[in-house]
Order: C-alpha cells, then structure tokens, then sequence
C-alpha cells in the first residue's frame, strides 16, 4: 500500500507529506477533505482536479481537517491510497431521492456490493438531512452485521448550514458515498471511544420519534435543556456541543452519546443527530481537555488490539464537540492517537457531525457523537 497525502491552505501551493513531489499513482483510491466554502469555489475545484487527475475522488465537507498530527481548518487536504493487492469499489446515493428515508437508502447503497471477499465498509455521508442512525440500519440489513461498517457524517464547521459530499462529480447536498474494500491481503481494525462524563440526574425519555426528543420526564425536552444550559440557551444549538446526551436502555451495557443538532421552539424539542428510545434514560454530560485526550488515547489503543501487522493508514474521524472544547489544544487528541499508532503511520481524518462504528468488543455497528473513531488499514 502506498499513501501519499497534501494539504492545501488558502492563496498556497500543496504542501505533500513524506515526498518532495507528487509519485505517479495507477489507481488510487482519493479523499478530499475540505472547508466548505473551498469544495463549492469552481475555481478551487479546478484546481484539484489538476492535481490529482484520477477518475476515484471522493469529496466531502468538514468542521475541521486533519493530515498527520496537525489539524486545520479553511483547508483542503488530499489523500491519495494505492492498494498492492486489494481493490475497492464506491457507490452513491442521495438522501433526497429518498424522500430523507436513511433506511432505505442503506439498504439499497449497501446491496449494490458484491459481499464475496467483502471486507470493510466505510460510508461518508452528509450530515445536514440524514438520520445516521436509520442508515446504518439499513446498511446492516443487508450486511447482517457480517461485514463491518465505519465512517462519519460530514461537518460545516460550527455554521451548520449545509454539509456536502460526491463521488466524481462537484460536492453537492444530500450525498452519501460507501467505499467497499475487498482483499484476503486487508486487515482493517476499528474502535470508537469518547472520554466525556456524565452529570445531574438520568431523565426518562417519555416522547420521542426515531431522532427527534420531546419529553424528558413528561417535560418538554427543550424547557428542561434550557434550564439547564441558563444563560448559554441563547446560543442554541451551537451551545448544545459542549453538553450532549449520554442515552442509555434499559439493561444495555452500552450507552450512546447524542449531540443535539437543532431545536423546534414551537414543540420544545430537539433534533439529534441519531435515534434516541423512548424508554431510555437521558444523562447531561460535559468534557475537560485532559479527558477528551484520553478518551482519544483509548481508541487507538482499542483499535491497535489483536492486530497481525501495523497499520499503513488511520482514517480518522473526531466530533465536532470535541474539537470546540479542545480548541487551541485540539492536536493533543491527534498527538495521542499518533503515539499509540507509531509516528510514521500516516493519518488523515475529518471533524464530523456525526462518527460511524461498532463498539470494539461488538460487530454491529452504531452512530456515536463525541467520539474519536478510528479505522485503521494495512496490506
């Protein structure tokens, strides 16, 4: 496997990592990772396809880019992955056609892949429409859980406007792009952990509807938040970053983190970025620096257990959250996950809106907020 990775920063040339200039490549499999305002400029969009001039790019939006140990943001970064031996293939869909039924959509994006020597599914999905919950449940009816999935939703910064992906063409809205790996010579390791901690009293989730919380308690969801938040309710639902959900079923051994994408003022309810049960208990959490840098640490080291060989690529994707909290210390999650991995093991990543994954210790797959997720690979 070669990895070859540039970043380009406003009004600059690309900047590679690890070669004075770009090799030639056959058939590399390409992620571009970007800002935005970049990925709709027609003029920085040329300017990519003169560069890197092969049929297989793979475009999405950020909340922030990362490339090595650094993170930017107002970026583009490039990395481009030529497999020895494995192949892949990407297929598409938008949510849009699907009248913004996730469920539909990750069944008939994943049954379009041949499962023989299948090994791994990494989807990049927009993150402004989808339920990314109902899609990997979609995914998983076809993959019965056999074959992993990971991935995230893709990020615009902290505006929340709109967030866009594609396959080949320009970046549009409503996109969503799965990439299946294939390779007896593929070994793909995965893991996903936060690091954030739970406070004040567990609430009962009394109303709610697929990604949508009503009542907490038999109160409106959103009154009960607020009165938490105090004078940050203002600034909802940007303020809602610093305190997710953390959402627990009754005698699961897992909990979920839920990020709170928007709210409905005339309901007094909130939109999350993944289903959340009526039944289930509902938990404010909160993060400190040193414990979103753990929490990083403790995903590479989950994602480094059992292994056969070192990775030769980690695709990283950190939640948005975890980037505000962090903020001019936001490397040091990077930093920890590099240390674990091996400084030479190149990296590259995106901050989200949404991060795709199993459990370590599980197959089936789940959408998490807060999270580092890793997806490590190796030939």
């Amino acid at each position: 496997m070669k990895v070859i990775q540039a970043l380009k920063k406003l009004n600059s040339d690309w900047n590679y990592n690890g070669v004075s200039s770009k090799e030639h490549l056959k058939n590399p499999l390409v992620f571009i990772f970007g800002e935005r305002k970049l990925l709709q400029d027609p003029v920085v969009l040329e300017d990519i396809r003169k560069e890197f001039p092969y049929p297989d790019l793979i475009f999405g939006t950020t909340a922030g880019e990362i490339i090595g140990e650094k993170v930017n943001d107002n970026s583009i970064v490039a990395t481009l992955i030529q497999f020895d031996k494995a192949h892949f293939e990407v297929k598409t869909a938008n949510i849009l056609d699907y009248d913004k039924d996730g469920e539909a959509l990750g069944f008939e994006l994943a049954s379009q892949f041949n499962k023989e020597n299948l090994k791994h599914l990494f989807i990049i999905s927009e993150g402004s429409f989808v339920n990314g919950s109902a899609l990997i449940k979609g995914v998983e009816k076809f993959t019965k859980q056999e074959i992993i999935l990971t991935g995230g939703l893709c990020g615009d910064g902290s505006r929340f406007e709109k967030t866009m992906v594609s396959y080949q063409q320009n970046p549009k809205e409503g996109e969503i792009v799965m990439v299946g790996l294939y390779g007896e010579t593929l070994e793909v390791s995965y893991a996903s952990y936060g690091g954030w901690i739970p406070f004040g009293p567990e609430r009962l989730i009394t109303k709610s509807k697929n990604n949508i919380l009503v009542e907490l308690d038999d109160l409106p969801a959103l009154d009960l938040y607020s009165k938490y938040l105090g004078t940050k309710a203002s600034k909802l639902p940007e303020a809602a970053l610093l305190y997710p959900l953390n959402v627990k079923e009754k005698d699961d051994n897992f909990s979920l983190v839920r990020t709170i994408l928007n709210i409905d003022k005339d309901n007094k309810s909130m939109i999350l970025a993944g289903d959340i049960p009526e039944g289930a208990h509902a938990q404010l959490m909160m993060a400190t620096v040193d414990g979103i840098a753990e929490g990083a640490a403790k995903a590479a080291a989950d994602a480094m257990k059992n292994r056969s060989k070192k990775p030769q690529f980690a695709l990283l994707v950190s939640c948005i959250g975890r980037k505000i909290v962090m903020d001019q210390r936001v490397e040091e999650e990077i930093e920890e996950v590099s240390e674990i991995l091996g400084h030479d093991v190149p990296i590259a990543g995106f901050y989200s809106y949404g991060e795709i994954a199993p459990f370590s210790t599980s197959t089936a797959c789940n959408l998490h907020n807060q999270t580092m997720t890793l997806t490590l690979i190796s030939e």
